[in-house]
């Protein structure tokens, strides 16, 4: 695979990164078969890996360490977050310097590697300064145990944040950011996008292929397929909500530009992605070999301007058909007291 910069960072990663949320118990149990996948997206290009500490509470670094094991560490460029719960401790979890300086620790050691060449903020924290977290994690890139920092899943306006505090405060920056992007959600594009070329940092998105609703699995009018996110999320689904009833429209209005163009729409989604010049990288999630497999032509096809035009004509440039795709809400519009002025009925915020 032709390897893209990585912001300006000079680190230079495949267009398709490993990503290894389903390895473990959320996904794939199977720790040798896991291995099996990790080796074969290597012989295939892909040289970037991009794990959490949450994902199946810490196995899937695990997972990930076994496969890196025997001196395939040093060619691979590795990623992990913070942010999430941990254990019942309310300070287990969070982005204070507190927790991130524990965190890495305990990654650095499920990972069995003595560096993280991208430690990321699963997700942004508004109970904590954005220079607490720069600070946190600028000592940890000054002490060897980190590379290069990023985010993930943040608002254009925390990440302008991010980047001027990160100048004023003289901190490491952000080189990265990592949001949800499919041709199903398209949100990014109005300002997070623009905002990552702007400060030339590097765009890993991920869940390009929608959760699967861009592999045409689901399809209007058919039974949902035993197994896999249906069973785990049926409200996720459910054809009589709206939004989901927009991807069915969309999914049936996809298949034949991929037809069209000649490709199966596992290709043509991730392709997409990857058409748009701020996008480094793409997260694929693999729980099978066969996933994974049928992922891997992406990078080497390119869309016409017909094709793309075409897309954009079934779900516009801009658009989230699922607002829930979006992948964080902001406390903003989650906790309704923050848009009610204090009355002597409602009371104050704390009985809310």
């Amino acid at each position: 695979m032709e390897l893209r910069s990585l912001g300006t960072t000079g680190i230079r990663v495949s267009p398709l990164c490993l990503g290894a949320m389903m390895f473990g118990t959320w996904g794939n149990p199977d720790h040798e078969d896991s291995v099996r996948i990790v080796h074969a997206a290597i012989d295939a290009g892909i040289n970037f890996v991009d794990t959490a500490d949450v994902y199946s509470g810490g196995e899937s670094e695990e997972i990930v360490a076994e496969a890196l094991a025997g001196g395939k560490r040093d060619s691979v460029v590795l990623a992990t977050k913070f942010h999430a719960p941990m254990g019942s401790d309310p300070n287990m979890r969070g982005n204070s310097r507190r927790w991130i300086t524990t965190e890495v620790e305990h990654s650095l050691r499920r990972l069995g590697t003595d560096w993280i060449d991208l430690y990321q903020v699963h997700r942004p924290d508004p109970s904590t300064d954005i220079d607490e977290t720069l600070g946190a994690l600028s000592d940890l890139v000054h002490q060897g145990k980190v590379r290069a920092i990023g985010s993930s899943t943040f608002p254009a306006e925390a990440i302008v944040e991010a980047q001027w505090t990160a100048e004023r405060r003289q901190r490491e920056r952000f080189v990265c950011e990592q949001p949800p992007y499919s041709i199903l959600a398209r949100g990014i594009e109005t300002a997070v996008l623009p905002t990552l070329a702007r400060y030339d940092m590097g765009a890993i998105v991920w869940s390009p292929l929608n959760g699967g609703w861009l592999t045409g699995r689901y399809r209007r009018d058919e039974p949902l397929p035993e197994g896999g996110r249906a069973s785990r999320t049926p409200t996720r689904f459910d054809p009589d909500r709206p939004e989901v009833a927009a991807k069915l429209d969309a999914v049936e209005g996809l298949l034949p530009v991929a037809e069209a163009a000649g490709l199966d729409l596992t290709t043509m989604a991730l392709a997409f992605v990857l058409t748009h010049p701020a996008v480094t990288s793409a997260i694929i999630g693999p729980r099978t070999m066969d996933q994974l497999t049928t992922t891997l032509d992406a990078p080497g096809t390119a869309l016409s301007d017909e094709t793309l035009d075409a897309i954009d004509a079934v779900v516009p440039p801009g658009m989230t058909l699922d607002p829930s795709d979006a992948g964080w809400t902001p406390p903003s519009l989650e906790q309704s007291w923050r848009r009610r002025r204090p009355s002597a009925t409602r009371g104050n915020r704390g009985s809310h």
